[in-house]
């Protein structure tokens, strides 16, 4: 729509593209030419492509550069993906520590004259501290080493580098929640983000814009008064999950989540740390561990096990399967799915 470029080497990611050819950039190109007044726009995770979608309408073209069931934590798109990405007119990603390869995405798509837009950017985002058993071992750990090695000006030296390396190992532990979308009111500040970068994009279309996102609106209102109400009516308040993505549910619901792994599902918990989680879910009697659609986790099967739970799914979010892809289900369809997984989880009562 707003522009068109000529093919321009892109940074480090594709680079490599000289070694292809210019035979992907041209088509890539000639793609874009589905109107001279829409505005084409990539996204990453699953509700930017689908409130964009319902909030542009007819004049934009939107595309996720997510494959279904992609994990957001790790996806590197193809070098073709980036070359059709700096041929477009608007990236959306989330901006707040979740897509690895956006923030190196950033400066480069930047440069090609794409329009940026960090669509959790300005939220109230929440900390989150995973296991303070983990720290509290450490914390133990600490002092009886510097008791014992005292003296030992080698050994207490050897301790500081082993130290530095496991807190870069574990720097995700203190990291900002991106799972905003989880939450309706906060998923409906991010529409709003991207409604008014839309509207910069095409003053001229700003009613329409707005008409969709008032639409948008009374759906996230209605889905977070349906989230108080099967909370209020729940008999327990914990749920062991496979990773720990539900904090804003914590916050807003008052949900309790046991999560078995990090903030990203690569942050798996230590054999201290797994003991703490079993005994906490023994604890409170839970009969479930929820996984994900797209996360497999051999830590949360040994947890499951040990258990004698029932596995249940809650759908993150971040893609969608190819399932539900072809029935066409959106952001609501999706989230509703998962007040039913968690109405059996927190033994909800039909009323």
């Amino acid at each position: 729509m707003f522009k068109k470029i000529a093919f321009i080497p892109i940074s480090f990611l594709i680079m490599s593209m000289f070694l292809i050819g210019c035979s992907n950039t041209e088509e890539s190109v000639n793609s874009s030419n589905e109107s001279s007044d829409t505005i084409k726009v990539f996204t990453t995770i699953f509700p930017l492509e689908d409130f964009t979608k319902k909030i542009g309408g007819e004049h934009v073209s939107v595309t996720s550069v997510f494959p279904a069931g992609a994990d957001a934590h790790t996806y590197e798109p193809s070098t073709k993906q980036m070359v059709e990405m700096a041929n477009g007119d608007l990236f959306i990603y989330t901006g707040i520590g979740l897509e690895g390869f956006a923030e190196k995405a950033h400066e480069t798509l930047e440069n090609e004259n794409v329009k940026i837009l960090k669509a959790g950017e300005n939220l109230d985002l929440l900390s989150h501290n995973h296991e303070h058993a983990h720290e509290e071992e450490e914390h133990a750990n600490e002092e009886e080493h510097a008791h014992e090695d005292e003296h030992a000006h080698e050994d207490e030296h050897a301790h500081e580098e082993e130290q530095v390396n496991e807190e870069e190992n574990h720097h995700h532990d203190h990291d900002k929640d991106p799972h905003v979308w989880l939450d309706p009111i906060l998923a409906e500040q991010v529409a709003e983000n991207i409604k008014n970068t839309l509207i910069e994009l095409k003053p001229d279309a700003q009613e329409d814009f707005e008409k969709n996102f008032q639409a948008l609106v009374e759906q996230f209102h209605s889905l977070d008064a349906e989230m108080n109400a099967i909370v209020e009516k729940a008999e327990r308040k914990e749920i062991v999950v496979s990773h720990a993505a539900y904090g804003y549910w914590e916050e807003r619901y008052g949900i309790e989540q046991i999560s078995i792994s990090g903030l990203s599902p690569t942050e798996e918990p230590s054999q201290k740390e797994l003991a703490h989680i079993i005994e906490k879910a023994q604890e409170y009697n839970i009969k479930y561990v929820i996984f994900e659609n797209n996360v497999s986790s051999n830590v949360a099967n040994i947890v499951q096990s040990e258990l004698n739970a029932e596995a249940l799914t809650l759908h993150n979010l971040e893609s969608i399967t190819e399932e539900q892809m072809e029935e066409g289900k959106d952001y609501f369809d999706i989230m509703k799915e998962n007040i039913e997984t968690l109405k059996k989880a927190l033994n909800v009562r039909n009323s």
